[in-house]
């Protein structure tokens, strides 16, 4: 009886940890699996976040953890984020971000680390960043357009065609797709595998590619 009583207080631990850091992508890299096989694999480099506050439905009107990671000067910092790292008596730290939560969870205190090992090998995960800047690019490049006719003196090889409407709504529809600026915006893989967890060095190797360039933040939580 015992025993299932400590199993079972040992279930409801694991699901009330937080299954979710912050990490800086380190690159890309290829290694092999037990059968031999080739994987390509993102390294992701999680050092421990610490808690600098915690955020609850009556104060903030939401469930969050505001966790600091990151080296930084103490002189880089302006004064009301040196008062923020004082009061929760933590070190400053070069990122501020916040963790939300679905429920209030009660068993992580200011001045707690949530690192890797919230993670384990196999586990599927939802990753965020925010993916490369392309800078201004044309229609070919940003949607894959197919090209025009380049014989017969055609002026229209990589020109969009045409985008206005008849007689009836007289305009161009929103959302249409034209050039414009490609890239840097907030992108979701939403189901990447943990191939392994280095807890020692705070890497975490998953599978395929993880947007951003190196050493960009990224947001990893359990799917």
């Amino acid at each position: 009886m015992k025993v299932i009583l400590n199993l079972a207080g040992i279930l409801r631990k694991r699901v009330k940890m937080v299954q979710a850091i912050y990490g800086k992508k380190v690159g890309s890299t290829q290694i092999y699996d037990e059968n031999g096989n080739v994987l390509c694999v993102t390294a992701i480099e999680a050092k421990p976040c610490k808690i600098v506050q915690i955020k609850n439905v009556e104060s903030d009107g939401y469930n969050a953890l505001k966790v600091g990671f990151g080296v930084v000067k103490e002189s880089r910092l302006n004064k009301p984020k040196k008062g923020e790292f004082a009061k929760a008596k933590v070190e400053p730290a070069k990122y501020l971000k916040e963790i939300r939560l679905a429920d209030f969870n009660d068993e992580y205190k200011i001045g707690d680390s949530i690192d890797v090992k919230v993670f384990n090998i196999g586990d599927i995960v939802k990753i965020t960043g925010i993916s490369k800047g392309r800078g201004f690019a044309g229609v070919i490049k940003r949607f894959h357009f197919h090209r025009g006719p380049v014989t017969h003196g055609s002026h229209s090889i990589r020109k969009t065609g045409s985008i206005g409407m008849c007689s009836t709504p007289k305009k161009v529809m929103k959302g249409k797709k034209m050039p414009g600026r490609m890239g840097g915006e907030r992108v979701t893989i939403p189901g990447t595998k943990i191939i392994d967890v280095l807890s020692e060095q705070n890497l975490i190797l998953v599978k395929g590619f993880v947007p951003g360039a190196k050493g960009s933040v990224v947001y990893i939580r359990k799917a």
